[in-house]
């Protein structure tokens, strides 16, 4: 494995890593972790994170990288699989239909919902046959904003994505690292890096509700650099007493 360059991104986000992992109490000494990985800049950049860590903190875990091939034609396991040897990965692909499936003449309403249902659910069973007690996944902070409207709008309910959530009684938990990280600082991380450019062979990839969400925050943002950051303190600063009944 290459090292890590330096420089700002790096810092930065080693900083936002650390913080949140800290905050949230997300990896023990002798963990066992399962890490998402799709190809794409935020599971890259957790993944290199991860591992780079344990080149400089007191704590010991393993990691197991896992990635759920959708089924897609034009995908780009067999160079994904190529490029985590050599960063020294301890990956698994599972190749399933899962894209095809979501994207049937039965489910045209929401394929990104229900490919990532099918996913997830794999994951957490891959990390139980894989003995790891936590699943490590890529969102960053934008995502999880974004999360908070797709749920509003098109859900009715005011819930995101949290960054440590224990499912099946404990017996498993989602830790989300990045959570700090805004998508930007992860981005000029990537590129600083130099990660292959895996390109989604998704028909859904240009043109999802996550995608309308971003594109309708996106000029807030741009407008006014206090949005964002108010956004994400207002979701555990809820009064609830001010909610309807």
């Amino acid at each position: 494995m290459t090292a890590i360059p330096g420089g700002y991104a790096y810092k930065a986000l080693n900083r936002a890593v650390g913080k949140a992992i800290h905050k949230y109490d997300m990896i023990s000494d002798g963990d066992r972790i399962a890490v998402g990985l799709s190809g794409g800049k935020d599971s890259l950049s957790l993944m290199r994170m991860l591992k780079h860590r344990l080149s400089f903190i007191p704590v010991r875990y393993e990691l197991f990288a896992v990635y759920i091939d959708p089924g897609f034609d034009g995908g780009f396991a067999e160079e994904f699989k190529a490029y985590s040897e050599e960063m020294e990965y301890n990956l698994r692909i599972e190749t399933t239909d899962y894209g095809i499936v979501g994207h049937s003449d039965e489910n045209r309403e929401n394929p990104c919902f229900l490919c990532s249902r099918l996913r997830r659910k794999r994951l957490f069973e891959i990390a139980e046959e894989l003995g790891c007690s936590k699943l490590a996944l890529g969102h960053h902070k934008d995502d999880i904003i974004e999360t908070l409207f797709l749920n509003i709008f098109y859900a009715g309910e005011i819930s995101t994505m949290v960054p440590r959530q224990p499912f099946f009684n404990g017996k498993i938990t989602v830790i989300r690292p990045l959570a700090f990280a805004d998508e930007e600082l992860v981005a000029r991380f990537a590129k600083a890096q130099g990660f292959p450019n895996f390109v989604n062979p998704c028909p859904s990839a240009k043109n999802s509700k996550r995608l309308e969400i971003k594109m309708l925050l996106k000029p807030l943002f741009r407008n006014n650099r206090k949005i964002k950051g108010n956004i994400f303190r207002a979701m555990s600063h809820v009064k609830s007493d001010y909610l309807l009944k």
